[in-house]
């Protein structure tokens, strides 16, 4: 069969554009082909001669690839996947551009048979007789379009009076609360319309699903708006809400519209499942209505295809007027990639992905039956193709040894920080998923699993539910012991009120937050603010360095606490009383050490200042005892050797941490430097623990740990437990002893023991009267020496 030699060139490039652009791990050329492609040597002019194409296609590769190559690794945003028929969705839009410029008479009939092929495919796909279609890029299109039509059809004079028609019975469309965020507020700006043309109908409250439409307060509101001079134009129902999945009653707001001459217009995801054999009475309804959006492009992966909206109306002149129909061949080509991705998969294709997407929603929803701690938001469990869950506190809470009673303030909103903290974790685990974090206004923060949605573009199997699944068992124990540890955590903070200060935070997804409170009276309040928030940053860097499971973090990246320390999931073998122990220690330690340096400037000039005068109130007795004949070289030297003198000068010491001097005549008596009393340590354990546990673990508790925990040897163990041990004021043995020849040795030695004050340690600088000067130069330096 020959093919035109430009239509296949189209398809080759595209091809080969693909390969390409779809070799994401490709090792790029190191050297000059790096440089080549980098987005800082591209230059601004275009280039002269132009470039070959396969260069361009490179160019874009690394334009799109740019932000891995930086990081040095694999983008953690998973990229759609583009298989065959992808590509034939994508080789719609290259034919649309050649079969533009055909010549008038050719488009027109081949835009028409394309038109018109997919208009009727889909009715008998989506059970839609007798409709016709409009495709649309943007999902929300198709809807401002019918309600032209609408106001076409029920206001004659429309076409010719315009908007002034519309003052003397104001149009009213009614949407349900659970519609999509700004739907109304969307149609009201593109139609011209104020807002009090847009009327929100609650939700059942009583009776049904929560996310239903109130069928009997919508027929009151209508009654009302047409007693008030008002015209009811069009009614919006749900097929799927986009938070839950629940389906209107269809049926009876068909009814209700017949009743008022309004139009019905639904969408949703739920209708999806038209397509199958099987289709629940409340679904198969939507097939009653005057229009439907559907948008098969995410249901069955495919590629930068439109949505469609198939409506019924018999005059054509108005859809004209509206906009559903054109008479330009151009706009009929939106539906070129659709119908080449639908005869490439052909029926059967497109069945058994909608059906393998319901399959797996049924798949997740028996799993979490089995589950105690998770409780499941579904409208029909036989059929429902998107599954809704959330971890629950009531079902959750005997399943730990930890106490929940009197934890009521801001239950609710502790619950939806967990949730979405549930969320964003399995949705980091198992990418393939696609499971997203939604907000409700009944349920609150839930976790929604809608594989028609996502399950074409993301390749999801039933290898990702099993994988879904046993994450979930691995992070719900984590959740419900933390949740019964949060009141403990709370009590124990309480109970070191002095130092540490708990933080309210509901919103965060852990044990609860804390704060150093350091001692500051007296203090200003921009010191105070600078102590606070050093003590705390160097408390929680200390933290983060304990060998312990726990996470401990500023908090969350917009939250209202400053200068805090937020404490992680935990398992329930966390002993929180030696957790909020070791806090509190640690906070000790770095607020009297932050003081001792603070102090040791001020300590070491008094204490040069002291030494100073020592050396020369000892230089004035030696001169007195030895006389003044002494100190004459030769005549000093021939005294001292048949009168040796016998000197009653004692050395002194500096003690850096007492800020004192003190005689030396103990340790030269004793030969050996003697030892302050050090202060009682602070215990941070109860026991020891056994090797291979972690800090903050109860011995003899069962649990499994949250994240893999490599095994330890006891050795190791040990010494990590003696480095990791707190300790309010330990001093271990003091230096030696340096002699204080002048006020510089004593400043140097001083600048030198800076940092091991710090820890505390007992720094003594020694002042000595020198020896040799007692006695003659010769033997009794020696022996001075020995």
């Amino acid at each position: 069969m020959m093919v035109d030699s430009t239509l296949a060139q189209v398809g080759k490039n595209l091809s080969d554009a693909m390969r390409i652009l779809e070799d994401g791990q490709r090792e790029l050329e190191t050297g000059t082909e790096r440089r080549r492609f980098s987005r800082t040597s591209i230059p601004g002019p275009l280039q002269g001669d132009g470039q070959d194409v396969t260069t361009i296609l490179h160019l874009v590769h690394n334009l799109i690839h740019e932000e891995e190559e930086k990081e040095d690794k694999p983008s953690q945003h998973r990229m759609q996947n583009v298989g065959e028929q992808g590509h034939m969705a994508l080789l719609g839009h290259s034919l649309a551009a050649y079969i533009s410029v055909l010549d008038r008479e050719r488009l027109r009939k081949l835009t028409t048979r394309i038109l018109s092929d997919t208009t009727l495919w889909l009715c008998r796909l989506f059970r839609y007789e007798n409709g016709s279609a409009y495709f649309h890029e943007d999902n929300r299109d198709g809807l401002v379009k019918v309600c032209r039509l609408v106001i076409n059809a029920r206001y004659e004079e429309y076409a010719s009076e315009g908007y002034a028609v519309l003052s003397s019975k104001q149009p009213v469309i009614y949407q349900s609360a659970s519609s999509r965020p700004g739907l109304g507020q969307h149609l009201c700006s593109q139609l011209g319309l104020p807002l009090s043309s847009l009327c929100t109908v609650p939700c059942n409250t009583i009776f049904g699903s929560q996310h239903q439409m109130d069928v009997a307060l919508l027929d009151k509101l209508i009654k009302e708006d047409v007693e008030a001079g008002k015209l009811p134009l069009l009614l919006i129902a749900n097929a799927g809400t986009p938070g839950a999945g629940h389906t209107d009653k269809l049926g009876r707001l068909k009814d209700l519209c017949d009743q008022y001459s309004m139009w019905l217009h639904v969408e949703g995801v739920n209708l999806a499942t038209l397509v199958l054999g099987q289709v629940p009475s409340a679904i198969m309804a939507a097939t009653r209505s005057d229009s439907m959006t559907l948008t098969p492009g995410q249901w069955l992966g495919l590629p930068a295809v439109t949505a469609v909206t198939l409506y019924r109306h018999e005059d054509p002149a108005l859809s004209l007027a509206a906009g559903l129909t054109s008479s330009q061949p151009v706009e009929k080509l939106r539906a070129l990639p659709l119908w080449l991705s639908l005869q490439y998969l052909g029926h059967n294709g497109i069945v058994q992905k909608i059906r393998q997407a319901t399959a797996l929603s049924q798949q997740l929803l028996q799993k979490l039956k089995s589950l105690a701690s998770i409780k499941t938001s579904v409208e029909d469990e036989h059929s429902s193709p998107v599954v809704l869950f959330k971890f629950s506190q009531e079902m959750s809470a005997a399943s730990s040894g930890g106490s929940v009673e009197g934890y009521c303030a801001g239950e609710r909103e502790v619950l939806d920080a967990f949730n979405r903290w549930l969320g964003e974790q399995l949705a980091r685990l198992v990418p393939s998923s696609g499971v997203e974090v939604v907000e409700l206004e009944d349920e609150g923060t839930c976790v929604r699993f809608s594989p028609l949605l996502t399950a074409a573009v993301l390749g999801t199997q039933q290898e990702d539910v099993e994988d879904l699944v046993e994450k979930l068992m691995e992070l719900v124990p984590v959740m419900s012991s933390t949740m019964c540890l949060r009141q403990d955590f709370r009590e124990e903070t309480h109970r070191h009120a002095a130092s540490l200060r708990y933080i309210e935070e509901l919103s965060w997804p852990g044990l609860g937050a804390v704060r150093y409170q350091p001692q500051t009276e007296g203090v200003d309040e921009n010191r105070r603010k600078q102590e606070l928030e050093k003590i705390n940053t160097e408390l929680l860097k200390k933290l983060q360095e304990l060998d312990t499971d726990i996470v401990f973090s500023t908090g969350p990246e917009f939250g209202t606490e400053e200068d805090c320390i937020f404490v992680g999931m935990v398992t329930e073998d966390v002993d929180v009383p030696e957790l909020v122990d070791t806090i509190a220690a640690l906070g000790r330690d770095i607020e009297e050490s932050g003081r001792l340096l603070e102090n040791m400037t001020e300590v070491v000039r008094k204490g040069i200042l002291e030494a100073e005068l020592q050396l020369q109130k000892a230089n004035e007795e030696k001169l007195m005892e030895e006389g003044v004949l002494r100190q004459l070289p030769l005549v000093g030297s021939v005294l001292n050797w048949f009168s040796p003198v016998q000197s009653s000068i004692k050395g002194r010491t500096f003690n850096l941490a007492a800020g004192s001097l003190d005689s030396t005549e103990g340790t030269y008596s004793t030969k050996a430097q003697t030892d302050r009393p050090s202060l009682q340590d602070t215990p941070t354990s109860s026991s020891k623990r056994l090797p291979g546990q972690r800090l903050f673990r109860r011995s003899g508790a069962s649990s499994d740990s949250f994240s893999e925990t490599s095994s330890i040897g006891q050795t190791d163990e040990t010494a990590r437990e003696e480095s990791t041990t707190v300790s309010s004021s330990t001093l271990p043995p003091t230096s030696p002893a340096v002699p204080e020849e002048d006020s510089h040795s004593a400043s140097d030695v001083s600048a030198e023991k800076m940092e091991e004050s710090s820890e505390q340690v007992l720094t003594q600088v020694e002042t000595e009267e020198a020896l040799e000067e007692r006695q003659p130069e010769g033997q009794e330096v020696e022996e001075s020496r020995r």
